[in-house]
């Protein structure tokens, strides 16, 4: 069983790194709340690591440099929370895209002992040469050159030694700084338990080295046929769940491709473009990265594909669901597209739908009437999520994850070529997509999904009729209802009951003259036999309504339903 909160022991073995967290949120935090005051003095008092005067910062790049002074686990976070612009918003999304994890490397004495430990085998069995200085070095590990005892180059990927206890540590301290998040008004919009959760299921994907060996192996299935791509080949005698080994793509990476003309750029932009989208479209898995230090032009003019840790799925559903929001956008059919978004995102139950409409119109009429060459993918889909967040829709993390892509992609694309447009290079894919929508063989394929389910449910309907009979019968037929919002409703009808009710029988205790009472005889100024029973419950009807009033007030809801 989860546990909410980490238990007491737990937090005094974490109470170091606990404090560390709580410090370095405190600091920027201040920075947030200092930012609001125009003396120079206490405004310049905090800053960072670089000497940068924290409260001139906007709230994003406060958050950004927390993250990376946090470390690895803090940045990954920070990472994924980028491709969820649908929840974090687009500002903060694009903001923390700029966080990389520069890690510094451990001792070779360290990557020697994990390597030797990993595969059973010492160094020199296992590599011709091994370079001790890394090539790079990031978050969950770092990267060697080496050379088989065959004399083939490689390149080692090895898990940082002692980072599956950070993770773990971080992830549990997260995990309750989540459960503390949940519960405040101003983070509670970002759903800190849904991401720490995503987030804690990709940590551990990417501690597994044999995972991406196997999405190296899968890659060069898909794309065996396309003579433009290189995937670096997977060594499995050399590799284990903390060890990855592959071959080395000697080529040029595409951050440091402008040595070429401007025509030669173009191509590998559209190349490039098109060998993810064909990913994407076509196998619905595809690399999730692809930033220009992960592309190599190789001397042939192939495009080589690098790091395979963050990988994208897209299910067949899901994928038709895209394809079908992509024609409604190109024929302008918006009561379509709001019925595809509304399927494909989380919806609020008090959604605006007409709203929404509308609003979707107005988007769908910015972007269609442009030309594909002045198309701007990036600002497209940046102007989409801020749409489905300002109504609170949230979108699927295999939705979000795409989007990120696509807008990588083409700032990718635009690197190389200023005037590079993804959605020109869509436009025969878009055909494809059409032509596949509605050929034989795939409207076949949905014949026989449906039939399954139809003969599923023609198997299994009578029996559950039987049993719904049989309960009725037998009297232990239950329907369990779920009222939403019913307690504070029946609470304020009931505090009005009684506050009527008192004031009705107060009301009558002074007509009666109820004794005691006070002011007999004579009385004072006119005032006598004046019931005490009464009077009291008169003013505890009064106290009561004023507060069931205050209380309807503060709610909003005095003039609008719930």
């Amino acid at each position: 069983m989860k546990r909410p909160l980490p238990s007491i022991p737990h937090l005094y073995r974490n109470v170091k790194r606990w404090t560390e967290i709580v410090s370095i949120l405190s600091k920027y935090g201040l920075a947030d709340w200092l930012s609001h005051i125009n003396i120079n003095i206490i405004r310049n008092s905090l800053k960072n690591s670089d000497g940068e005067i924290l409260a001139r910062l906007t709230q994003p790049q406060r958050i950004r440099l927390a993250l990376t002074e946090l470390g690895p686990t803090f940045i990954k976070l920070g990472q994924l929370m980028s491709t969820r612009p649908d929840i974090v918003g687009v500002e903060l999304a694009n903001e923390l895209t700029q966080l990389q994890a520069d890690v510094p490397a451990d001792s070779f004495e360290e990557i020697k002992a994990t390597i030797e430990t990993e595969l059973n085998r010492s160094l020199d069995q296992l590599f011709a040469t091994f370079e001790e200085t890394p090539i790079a070095s990031a978050s969950i590990g770092q990267v060697h050159r080496a050379t088989l005892p065959g004399g083939e180059r490689v390149v080692v990927k090895v898990r940082h030694s002692r980072i599956e206890r950070t993770v773990e540590t971080d992830l549990d301290i997260l995990a309750g700084l989540a459960l503390i998040a949940e519960k405040l008004p101003d983070l509670k919009p970002y759903q800190p338990r849904s991401l720490i959760a995503e987030m804690s299921r990709t940590m551990q994907r990417e501690l597994d080295f044999q995972r991406e060996l196997r999405n190296l192996m899968q890659f060069q299935t898909i794309l065996k046929s396309d003579t433009k791509v290189v995937i670096p080949d997977p060594i499995s005698s050399h590799s284990s769940s903390g060890v990855l080994t592959m071959t080395e793509l000697c080529g040029t990476k595409l951050a440091r491709c402008d040595v070429l003309d401007e025509t030669e750029r173009d191509k590998i932009a559209r190349l490039g473009a098109r060998i993810y989208l064909k990913m994407i479209f076509e196998h619905g898995f595809y690399h999730a990265d692809p930033h220009p230090g992960n592309l190599v032009l190789m001397s042939d003019n192939r495009l080589g594909l690098l790091d395979f840790g963050m990988v994208g799925r897209i299910s067949e559903h899901m994928r038709e669901d895209i394809e079908s929001m992509l024609v409604s956008m190109v024929g302008r059919d918006v009561g379509m597209l709001v019925a595809l978004v509304k399927r494909v995102g989380s919806c609020p139950i008090d959604l605006d739908q007409q709203r929404l409409s509308i609003d979707i119109e107005d988007f769908v009429g910015q972007y269609a009437t442009l030309v594909l060459s002045e198309f701007d993918m990036s600002s497209a889909l940046g102007d989409f999520v801020a749409l489905v967040r300002r109504y609170n829709i949230s979108l699927p993390a295999e939705v979000a994850l795409l989007i990120k892509v696509l807008v990588t992609l083409e700032g990718t694309g635009r690197l190389l070529n200023p005037s590079f447009s993804l959605m020109e290079v869509m436009q025969p894919f878009h055909r494809r997509l059409i032509i596949r929508r509605m050929s034989p063989r795939r409207q076949l394929k949905k014949m026989y999904r449906l039939y399954y389910q139809v003969e599923r449910l023609a198997e299994s309907l009578p029996g559950t009729m039987t049993n719904i009979l049989d309960q009725v019968q037998s009297g232990k037929f239950d329907i369990h209802l779920v009222h939403r919002k019913l307690g504070p409703t029946v609470n304020r009808l009931v505090l009005g009951l009684m506050s009527s009710a008192m004031f009705l029988g107060s009301s009558w205790m002074l007509s009666s003259k109820v004794p005691p009472v006070l002011f007999p005889g004579e009385g004072w100024f006119g005032i006598r036999d004046l019931s005490i029973f009464g009077l009291v419950g008169m003013l505890v009807s009064l106290v009561m309504g004023l507060r069931l009033i205050w209380a309807i007030r503060s709610s909003g809801n005095l003039e609008q339903p719930d």
